[in-house]
């Protein structure tokens, strides 16, 4: 039986910090960048060690649904959702990824903006609206969730998804290689 999207994403994320734990998780400590994935306390620009942590309460994403008269996809919500972390770099069947995570309730305010650009960007182009999670080795293409149907799609910025990598944002984690280094 395939897992929910929140249980595919923990199972991701246990598997990164797994993967990790020789060497540990590290990121330069920024005190004017708060987060609670930070392990310890530090000098800025120290590095230190982190770890996603999950989000307490949980953020929303009703004000871009009230903005933009739109519902997203119920997985993009719970996937931004669900963790403070930095963002996740993997291997994926077509290459190298990094997943978009929010670091901070600030870092989820921007997301917010710049989703709700996206959209009126897709809006302007008469193009269907999909949503934004992860960048790509390859220049001006991201990963996106097609918001009507949930499925995975790569898409160069500004144009319609190009091809559907996975019918959901949980099978394209399932297909996911955690890289730490």
């Amino acid at each position: 039986m395939a897992l929910t999207i929140s249980e595919q994403l923990t199972k991701f994320v246990s598997s990164y910090v797994e993967e990790a734990k020789s060497e540990g998780l590290k990121i330069v400590f920024d005190s004017d960048w708060p987060s609670p994935c930070y392990q310890e306390a530090a000098e800025d620009g120290d590095f230190v060690r982190w770890k996603p942590t999950l989000q307490t309460p949980k953020l929303s994403f009703d004000n871009v649904e009230e903005a933009m008269s739109l519902k997203l996809h119920p997985d993009y919500c719970s996937y931004f959702t669900a963790y403070y972390s930095d963002n996740l770099k993997a291997k994926a069947p077509k290459g190298n990824c990094e997943l978009l995570q929010v670091f901070n309730h600030e870092d989820f305010e921007r997301l917010q903006q710049n989703l709700i650009g996206h959209l009126l960007m897709k809006q302007r182009l008469k193009q269907a609206p999909t949503l934004f999670f992860g960048l790509t080795d390859e220049e001006d293409f991201i990963l996106t969730v097609v918001n009507d149907s949930g499925e995975v799609a790569l898409e160069q910025v500004g144009r319609e998804p190009t091809q559907i990598l996975a019918p959901s944002l949980a099978d394209f984690l399932a297909q996911l290689t955690p890289i730490t280094r």
